[in-house]
């Protein structure tokens, strides 16, 4: 599955992404919207029936970051791209935050944390997150998505971090 980040998860964009998602910088939210939308601009195929499906936060992240940020990014950007923002996933159960967790760590949290309403007819899903570490948040976003019907199209993120 493609994955296209805006950039690297490093220098004027980390500072970007960190304020935004945590210290509650919301006038941040159009340029960030911007850099996903020219991310997400190339997995998407006019004519086809594409929509952006937002990988969902907890409601404890959610009420600490004022909203769900990667919500608020996808329907910028989906305004700017013309294309509709579903979202369709959900956590169905408890996850921990990945921050400080390693790979194998992500994935085992993550495992079987997220379900997906059915498939639009017709739509293909471009799932949307912030950041891309080790993949495991877009690994179980398209399981879940796939196991209810969904075409994955790919996934747009601002940024990503460099493998090790």
């Amino acid at each position: 599955m493609p994955v296209v980040a805006a950039g690297r998860y490093a220098g004027g964009l980390r500072v970007a992404v960190l304020h935004y998602k945590e210290r509650g910088r919301h006038d941040l939210a159009d340029p960030l919207a911007a850099l996903l939308a020219g991310a997400a601009a190339g997995l998407i195929a006019p004519g086809t029936g594409t929509v952006l499906v937002p990988v969902p936060s907890s409601r404890a992240a959610a009420r600490r970051r004022g909203g769900d940020h990667v919500h608020r990014l996808a329907r910028r950007a989906g305004r700017r791209l013309g294309v509709p923002v579903v979202p369709v996933l959900r956590l169905v159960r408890a996850v921990r935050d990945s921050a400080g967790l390693g790979a194998g760590e992500r994935q085992a949290n993550l495992s079987g944390a997220m379900a997906a309403r059915p498939a639009v007819p017709g739509a293909a899903a471009v799932i949307v997150d912030d950041i891309v570490t080790s993949g495991a948040t877009l690994a179980e976003s398209v399981r879940a998505l796939r196991s209810s019907g969904w075409l994955v199209a790919g996934a747009a993120t601002l940024a990503a971090t460099p493998r090790r």
